[in-house]
């Protein structure tokens, strides 16, 4: 069972534990953020590896658009503090069951992501590779 604080974040308050920041209003509400914004949650850990482990299942919960059943508000949607608060430890609870299991998950998601990443660095650089091309037409 992980432990955690979870409140509203103010802007200027600087955090001494682990934690990141959650999304709170919009389509993407539940999204994991490393630097604040206006509209989030802030979850503070004893320790770094509460956090990491935390914010991959807040990161797949995101993904799967968990969050969406919860919104509430009818031109911009939100989510209350306590429905988060308390689904997220539901879920936690329910995904950490299996500690192992749970490690190789977040270990194979991680790849994913890696290679996912270079999957678009590698579409940007066709796209300039071809916009270079086109430009030596232009200018003759």
């Amino acid at each position: 069972m992980i432990n955690f604080k979870m409140k509203h974040h103010q802007n200027g308050v600087k955090y001494a534990n682990p934690h990141f920041f959650i999304l709170n209003k919009g389509l993407n509400t539940g999204k994991p953020l490393d630097e604040p914004c206006p509209n989030c949650f802030v979850i503070i850990f004893q320790c770094s590896e509460d956090c990491e482990n935390m914010e991959s299942i807040c990161k797949s919960l995101w993904r799967v658009k968990f969050w969406h059943q919860f919104l509430i508000g009818s031109v911009i949607p939100y989510i209350r503090i306590n429905d988060f608060a308390k689904n997220l430890n539901l879920k936690a609870n329910e995904m950490m069951t299996d500690f192992e299991q749970h490690k190789k998950n977040i270990a194979a998601l991680k790849t994913l992501e890696q290679k996912e990443q270079q999957f678009h660095e590698n579409i940007n650089l066709i796209n300039d590779l071809r916009r270079v091309i086109l430009y030596r037409y232009c200018k003759k």
